[in-house]
């Protein structure tokens, strides 16, 4: 249980008696109740976008696509990433993140169980474009809800923990849906996994009401959160305004530059295993958990890293940048990546770029709630995911024109992937020296 001073009253109010002293008074834990529900979103989120790229070796050879198909199929649902960001935000701001959260899951929920029903690239191609603008949704709903429910010191780790479930997602995949499309076939896996985020809706409904207003959360763990001062009311930022600031501008070069990244990770990896090692899909579960189990790792001790340093009296500017400075450090490796001899010593390198990657992402994240009040945060997030997955949208396609053109050879994009971060930071730093708060008036 997190403790703390019991706070003083407001000016002019009666004053209670004092308890008696080293008395202090528990704070609740429902906080962690909501987080524990964004990492299962989470986990979902990656479970639907991931069950296409595990089977992709093995549909392209049964379908017949071309590399450069396959990269046109997975950037569409990067373009309607992009697209869904650009508006979701807005909407996680205007309406809240329990409806917010429900059209986004239904959205992508169908989506997915609509995959089975593909017959040919363009039907694939329709699918991927309808789950891409329903998950877009997911993080900035999640770091909106952290925002309103963590005060600032807990956020980066709540973000990694939340953050963490994409590994989970990453990490169940091969292992259940491998057993299901043995049993079922390949359309039942997309059908299976899609109808989970029903569920998990189901006990959202049930469980979300907005802390001030929650009756399991008590006054002192309301005052916990809101220690850095009451949550403003919901009022509308237009783009033109955010975009005028230079520390929107840190968090869009920070998605810009390295979401892209995870997601050649995410839809590459199974088939540059393949490609590079004859991992098929009956033996890839190994080392694609073995990745995920470490990007798991470095996502929630990137969270906590950062609030490491922030109690040891840190600043959020000096915390955050060593923090993700560690992370950038990690990665260039990856530049060999492609020339490693063995499987093993292969999965070793990407499986800690992966890590790092987590590790940066939600300290990443959490730069738009230090710089942002917390009625702009998700419209941040937002603007910065849409640049993020158009980077996304056009590294796929262009990963798809490379390795058709030189003979699957991986080498020139894990050199983007292994330098992008170390350059990303520079500019955010150039950008945002102190991570000063956006003036954009009622910061709160």
């Amino acid at each position: 249980m997190t403790v703390i001073d019991v706070p003083p009253p407001a000016s002019g109010a009666q004053p209670n008696r004092r308890p008696p002293s080293g008395a202090m008074e528990k704070v609740g834990n429902y906080r962690w109740t909501i987080c524990a529900l964004l990492f299962f979103a989470t986990t979902i989120n990656y479970i639907d976008r991931q069950v296409l790229g595990l089977l992709a070796p093995s549909l392209q050879k049964d379908i017949g696509w071309t590399e450069i198909q396959y990269g046109n199929i997975v950037s569409w649902f990067t373009l309607a990433y992009a697209i869904g960001f650009l508006g979701v935000g807005r909407m996680m701001d205007r309406i809240g993140v329990r409806l917010g959260f429900t059209a986004a899951i239904v959205t992508w929920s169908l989506a997915a169980m609509s995959t089975a029903l593909a017959h040919t690239v363009a039907g694939f191609s329709a699918a991927r474009f309808a789950l891409g603008l329903g998950e877009s949704g997911n993080f900035p709903g999640a770091i909106k809800t952290v925002a309103e429910w963590f005060p600032a010191k807990e956020r980066a780790f709540a973000a990694g923990i939340f953050n963490a479930g994409s590994n989970v997602g990453a990490i169940l995949t091969p292992i259940f849906v491998p057993m299901i499309v043995l049993q079922w076939g390949w359309r039942a896996a997309f059908v299976v996994c899609g109808a989970l985020g029903f569920l998990w809706l189901a006990v959202w409904l049930m469980v979300y009401r907005e802390p001030e207003v929650h009756p399991k959360v008590s006054k002192a763990e309301l005052a916990y959160i809101q220690q850095d001062g009451p949550v403003s009311k919901s009022r509308s930022v237009s783009w033109l305004l955010l975009l005028k600031h230079r520390q929107t501008w840190a968090f869009i070069v920070g998605k810009t530059m390295t979401d892209g990244i995870w997601w050649f990770y995410l839809y590459w990896l199974p088939k540059f295993l393949d490609a590079r090692f004859n991992v098929k899909l009956d033996t890839v579960a190994l080392p694609i958990i073995a990745i995920y189990l470490l990007a798991d790792v470095g996502s929630v001790g990137g969270g906590w890293m950062s609030g490491f340093f922030m109690r040891r009296g840190f600043s959020n500017n000096k915390a955050r940048k060593i923090t993700m400075l560690m992370a950038a450090v990690a990665i260039v490796p990856t530049v060999f990546a492609s020339s490693m001899p063995t499987l093993w010593t292969t999965v070793a390198i990407v499986g800690i770029a992966a890590a790092a990657h987590q590790w940066w992402s939600c300290n990443l994240f959490t730069l738009a709630s230090d710089m942002f009040p917390r009625y702009a945060v998700a419209s941040v997030v937002g603007v910065g995911g849409f640049f993020g997955a158009l980077a996304g949208f056009l590294f796929q396609r262009a990963t798809g024109v490379m390795l058709q053109s030189n003979g699957n050879n991986y080498t020139p994009i894990f050199l983007i992937c292994g330098f992008a971060y170390v350059s990303a930071l520079l500019i955010i730093h150039l950008l945002a020296p102190r991570l000063d708060p956006a003036p954009l008036g009622d910061v709160a």
